[in-house]
């Protein structure tokens, strides 16, 4: 099979959450367990680092990712889900996987996927540890794709583990309340390994510790250890931090305000790789966290596309999400707000809709995936919230449109889903 033919393959053959939701979701490790075997355990020829969570388990990953890079290792990085290409997935050193890897992985395994079925997720994870086996990583950041306790990355034994924030997101698998959403989450804590946790919440916090203290893990609530105040000036990205007695500044390349929420993860999650013999100069954490979208090609977090008329896109799509979103919309100035929006079918859409700004001007888009909310559903829906607003359904159109009817002073927002920032030609 030629790249094309494979990634039919691997998208038609195999159930894929990103696409379908409920029905590809695994509830035990067993063919992720089965593949590993298969592939004789390449998960653990190299180092790993460990990151679950609600939101900001993706950007503290690649600003791991970063860092280390920085520092000098060969990193592997495994994130889902991708916006433009599979192959975002998988990469070394920022470098994305190469096609003709992905044709040799299914080309060499095929008869065992045939057989055993793995679902998509199971077989990109089963393939970037091949991958980073083969290509003899230093260390690999393995982020997880829900949860923690059943997600097929759960088969790995890290150098260190970070949970960040814990918040209402796919309750149907996880639980519906923050307490059973962080044991699922902390399933990743592993026996005598120190875990990481980003932020301290009241609901969470004695889940955390109950289970540390069970698996006889080293636990760092980084609040704890290190003091983050944001830089006066707005959207910067810049941050004044404190350990004990130092102090220094660091200037995020990552402007979305909620990353001072991952911040101290990130750092003392570094300062535990430190404490385990890993060199990370000073210097070098400074360079890496000023530096993730260059190393590691990340998009999608508070990325602007446009001035005059501003356009900001953004990947946050849950309550949580969507709340510190809106909060740092509030920081700009602007003469009118227009809000393209577009939402998957296994949202809490109720909870969403009700924070949303009833004087902002919006276009109701759906991504082209099954999963996706019809646009003209999502409109239904807001209307009873008086949100009010066109039904344009493809992103770029909605986009066009918005741009062509907006003046120079006026703000763009995309968002709402993955898929829909996902889908935006200008990416």
């Amino acid at each position: 099979m030629n790249y094309e033919q494979t990634l039919d393959y691997l998208f038609n053959a195999l159930p894929m959450f990103q696409r379908v939701g409920a029905s590809a979701f695994k509830k035990d490790l067993s063919n992720t367990i089965a593949l590993c075997n298969h592939l004789e355990n390449p998960q653990h020829q190299f180092k790993t680092i460990h990151v679950a969570g609600t939101n900001g388990k993706g950007s503290s990953s690649h600003a791991i990712c970063s860092v280390l890079m920085e520092a000098g290792y060969k990193v592997g990085l495994y994130t889902s889900p991708h916006l433009k290409s599979f192959t975002e997935r998988i990469k070394i050193n920022g470098q994305e996987i190469a096609e003709k890897d992905v044709i040799a992985f299914v080309a060499e395994n095929k008869a065992f996927l045939d057989e055993v079925k793995p679902s998509f997720f199971e077989m990109t994870v089963g393939m970037a540890f091949w991958y980073f086996a083969k290509e003899e990583v230093d260390i690999a950041v393995i982020e997880v794709g829900m949860g923690g306790r059943l997600d097929s990355t759960n088969v790995i034994q890290p150098e260190v583990c970070l949970i960040t924030n814990i918040g209402y997101d796919h309750m149907q698998f996880l639980g519906d309340t923050l307490e059973a959403i962080a044991g699922e989450k902390a399933g990743i804590i592993k026996e005598n390994t120190p875990v990481v946790i980003s932020q301290r919440q009241r609901e969470t916090t004695a889940v955390f510790q109950a289970i540390a203290a069970k698996k006889n893990a080293p636990i760092y609530f980084a609040e704890d250890f290190i003091q983050i105040e944001k830089a006066a000036s707005h959207n910067s990205g810049s941050y004044q931090i404190r350990i004990s007695d130092q102090q220094f500044p660091i200037n995020l390349d990552l402007k979305g305000n909620y990353q001072q929420q991952n911040l101290a993860g990130i750092i003392q999650t570094i300062e535990v790789l430190r404490n385990l013999g890993y060199v990370i100069p000073q210097e070098e954490l400074e360079n890496g966290l000023r530096k993730i979208v260059k190393n590691t090609g990340l998009k999608g977090r508070w990325q602007e596309l446009g001035l005059q008329p501003r356009i900001i896109c953004d990947t946050g799509h849950n309550q949580d999400g969507i709340s510190q979103i809106l909060n740092q919309l509030n920081e700009y100035t602007y003469n009118k707000l227009w809000m393209i929006l577009g939402m998957v079918n296994d949202k809490d859409l109720d909870k969403v809709l009700a924070m949303l700004p009833k004087e902002a001007a919006y276009i109701f888009v759906e991504a082209k995936i099954p999963r996706a909310l019809s646009a003209t559903a999502l409109a239904n829906q807001a209307e009873k919230y008086q949100l009010k607003g066109l039904v344009i359904a493809d992103v770029n159109d909605g986009l066009a449109y918005a741009k062509k009817n907006a003046a120079k002073d006026d703000l763009i927002f995309i968002g709402g889903s993955t898929f829909v920032v996902a889908e935006i030609n200008d990416l």
